[in-house]
């Protein structure tokens, strides 16, 4: 079965970090640029950082720059991304999507797979 699953998401006071995790099981994401999404209630779904299959292409969203860190680790087939300083505006639903095509996933929202999401909420 083909999927991604989240993980690490969970409650943290203003300027704390969390890392969350994005593993694959039913294909290898070595081919895949993976991205990481947030959804906010009542927002649309917004990029928060992607990372290409292969020339180390990174983007992140201005609002993330300087606390935010994507990594993956093809070995163990997931992808990661640090949160620092964490503020009350980083809450929402975060999601990993897997594409082979980086800028339509980046610019588009269009990835071949989707996980189902992990909560994050930072509040005192």
């Amino acid at each position: 079965q083909v999927q991604l699953v989240e993980s690490g998401g969970g409650l943290v006071q203003p300027g704390g970090s969390l890392r969350l995790s994005c593993a694959a099981s039913g294909f290898t994401l070595d081919y895949y640029a993976i991205g990481w999404f947030r959804q906010a209630p009542g927002k649309e779904r917004e990029g928060v950082s992607c990372i290409s299959s292969s020339d180390g292409t990174i983007y992140y969203a201005d609002s993330v720059k300087g606390r935010f860190t994507i990594s993956r680790d093809n070995a163990k087939n997931t992808v990661y991304l640090q949160l620092n300083s964490l503020k009350p505006e980083d809450t929402a639903v975060y999601y990993c999507a897997a594409s082979k095509w980086f800028l339509r996933l980046w610019m588009q929202l269009r990835g071949d797979y989707w996980g189902q999401g992990t909560q994050v909420t930072v509040s005192s």
